[in-house]
């Protein structure tokens, strides 16, 4: 009998705990999954020039820790102290950010008002 709950543990409570350890199980399996070929495919220059088999090799022995640990390098070399993103930028990625865009629409709102009047003829 549990102390907490005053009862008998059932076979729900066995289902529960058995289904939990399964998702830890597949939720390292697919870590350690990602992380290999993330490894594998990887530049030398991510890898940060330990060779692709040694990595493969530390993700398979030491499987949650490994997988952590190569993530943790490949973004922070990837990165290089910066947004990921922030390198790969290679000019305004919205309309708003576009200085030309802007100055089209300034043009074109110009043109559709007409004469500094409000566009009133005869006034």
């Amino acid at each position: 009998m549990t102390a907490s709950l005053g009862r008998a543990p059932s076979d729900h409570d066995a289902y529960a705990g058995t289904m939990f350890r399964n998702l830890g199980v597949l939720l390292a399996i697919g870590l350690v999954v990602y992380a290999l070929i993330d490894a594998v495919r990887s530049t030398d220059d991510e890898r940060g020039g330990v060779p692709a088999a040694l990595w493969a090799v530390i993700i398979v022995l030491f499987p949650v820790v490994g997988a952590v640990v190569w993530l943790a390098v490949s973004r922070g070399r990837q990165s290089g102290g910066r947004s990921v993103h922030s390198s790969t930028r290679s000019g305004p990625t919205a309309p708003d950010d576009d200085p030309e865009f802007l100055h089209g629409l300034d043009e074109e709102r110009r043109r559709r008002q007409g004469p500094a009047d409000g566009g009133k003829p005869g006034a």
